[in-house]
């Protein structure tokens, strides 16, 4: 049982990413299949990765969602992907705590305990008994018979949300680009906007030319849509600039 760190590992990408988007995106506009475009590359991966990023700054992001992603994600709580999976056009594998017995349970705590000794103590106080809650219920299942996943489905009702959890993530480049825009925004939670800022460098290694722009909505729209009341300062506000 101990504080748990995030890791994000990059499973797979789309072969060819940056040839297949151009090819889809020329399809759109050329008599040619896109199967004849994507084996001819007449246009070199410059011209491409150029043509691309016309194509998503003029808000033109259909041809995006034929490359994906998938990430390995561990280190986050049971808080953290209780956010993650409203991103729907995306696909989860998520750690089951009803076939992972909890018995020695990692946890997530959140910076503003974290850096208060008072409040981490009365965190880490309250794991502790929860996870000895948690052992001793097994156990009482264990004396009546029950056990394996029978046991730790009610049992796990005990467990918090900040015990941590492993998930594997699938987002197209679209979903992920509205995914960056919502999540990496000052206003998103702690945990999760932390997450999107890794996936995010991660994009942005592999595939620059979608997503060298990308980040919270103000980094494209170079003000913020938030209001005077919740704008970071980061951009001024709409209002301000028109």
């Amino acid at each position: 049982m101990a504080q748990a760190k995030l890791k994000v590992t990059l499973l797979d990408t789309t072969t060819n990413a940056g040839a297949l988007i151009y090819s889809a995106c020329r399809q759109c506009y050329s008599a040619h299949s896109a199967a004849e475009i994507f084996r001819n590359k007449k246009e070199s991966r410059k011209q491409q990765e150029e043509f691309i990023r016309k194509v998503v700054a003029s808000g033109h992001e259909s041809p995006l969602e034929h490359v994906k992603f998938t990430f390995a994600v561990e280190g986050v709580s049971r808080a953290l992907t209780h956010q993650l999976v409203r991103h729907r056009i995306a696909s989860y594998s998520q750690q089951s705590q009803r076939y992972v017995k909890e018995t020695d349970f990692d946890f997530i705590i959140p910076p503003s305990i974290e850096k208060d000794m008072m409040m981490k103590t009365e965190f880490l106080r309250m794991m502790k008994e929860i996870q000895e809650s948690y052992t001793h219920m097994l156990e009482c299942f264990k004396q009546k018979g029950k056990t394996g996943e029978k046991a730790n489905e009610d049992a796990r009702f005990l467990l918090p949300q900040a015990a941590e959890t492993k998930i594997v993530v699938t987002m197209n480049c679209r979903e992920l680009l509205h995914f960056f825009r919502v999540r990496c925004c000052s206003r998103a939670q702690w945990e999760i906007r932390k997450l999107a800022d890794v996936m995010l460098a991660i994009c942005k290694k592999q595939l620059p030319c979608v997503f060298d722009n990308a980040g919270a909505k103000c980094v494209s729209l170079e003000f913020c849509p938030e209001g005077e009341k919740f704008s970071c300062g980061r951009y001024p506000i709409k209002e301000k600039i028109e």
